[in-house]
């Protein structure tokens, strides 16, 4: 289970009603009952109806029927179905539209980038960077991993992922290598993962370190490399970043590394996605 918290939606919907819907108290239908009705037009992955439905329900309304994230839709496909007033219905309303229109979107690109690798390899992960937009991480990682793939890394918390900016500051790269030893007793419980080069990849393999990150090789470049370090080390991993997309992820997942890393999922058309809302009374 993927929990947003509370805070978060309110944030979204206070960006879009902070005080109150004008419309709906001018025209004086704000108590009048109704439902609403949320589909898509294309076909794709859905996502976000879970946190649709706590928006709905904190603005009064009660939540009839969703699709849950990570469900494929068709077009005209229903979504998320509530009740309640007039009132209730339309401040809930476009936060809902914008939170599935987008996370939707993304969870159908991963979606396809995700079907295209496990065709050509089930093995290979489909792994997402953190480079997103700032402020919207939480919401993109759910749409990624409700297409089928799976964070690579959600902060610098997380994991020990060594850049060729970190070495700068330990005499370059022979200087990081000689201290391997030590930084994996340092990090005990973790697995040193660091980002090499094609021609530094032997060498980082050779010092100890336990997973390569490989970065702008070509996918013909990466294949070779692959047979020679799983020769050398058959419990090595290995995955492959820098460039990779749609367009080339399957000559890649020819390659057979371990994993995928992208950032191409992270942003995507949103979706055709709309609501239909009807009176009740």
């Amino acid at each position: 289970m993927f929990v947003i918290p509370d805070a978060r939606l309110d944030q979204f919907m206070a960006e879009d009603i902070p005080y109150m819907d004008l419309t709906t108290h001018v025209l004086g239908i704000d108590q009048v009952p109704g439902r609403i009705t949320f589909f898509t037009r294309e076909a794709g992955v859905v996502c976000a109806t879970e946190e649709a439905a706590r928006i709905l329900e904190k603005c009064g309304a009660q939540v009839e029927y969703v699709l849950p994230s990570g469900s494929p839709m068709d077009s005209g496909q229903e979504v998320l179905v509530a009740t309640g007033s007039a009132g209730s219905l339309h401040a809930a309303w476009k936060v809902c539209l914008n939170l599935l229109d987008h996370c939707s979107a993304v969870a159908t690109k991963t979606a396809q980038f995700v079907g295209k690798v496990k065709a050509v390899n089930p093995q290979v992960e489909v792994l997402t960077t953190r480079k997103s937009m700032p402020g919207t991480k939480d919401l993109v990682t759910k749409a990624i991993m409700a297409g089928g793939a799976f964070p690579h890394r959600l902060g610098l918390s997380e994991t020990v992922l060594v850049f060729d900016n970190h070495t700068q500051f330990l005499g370059g790269f022979e200087g990081f290598l000689a201290r391997v030893p030590e930084y994996k007793r340092a990090c005990v419980e973790k697995r040193l993962f660091v980002e090499v080069n094609p021609d530094q990849a032997m060498a980082a393999l050779e010092a100890g370190v336990d997973c390569l990150q490989i970065e702008k090789a070509s996918p013909q470049a990466l294949a070779d490399l692959v047979v020679r370090l799983r020769k050398a080390n058959p419990s090595v991993t290995v995955v492959a970043a820098g460039g990779v997309n749609l367009d080339n992820c399957e000559a890649y997942a020819a390659a057979s590394p371990d994993g995928l890393v992208t950032t191409c999922l992270f942003s995507a058309k949103p979706l055709d996605m709309s609501a239909r809302m009807e009176c009740l009374e």
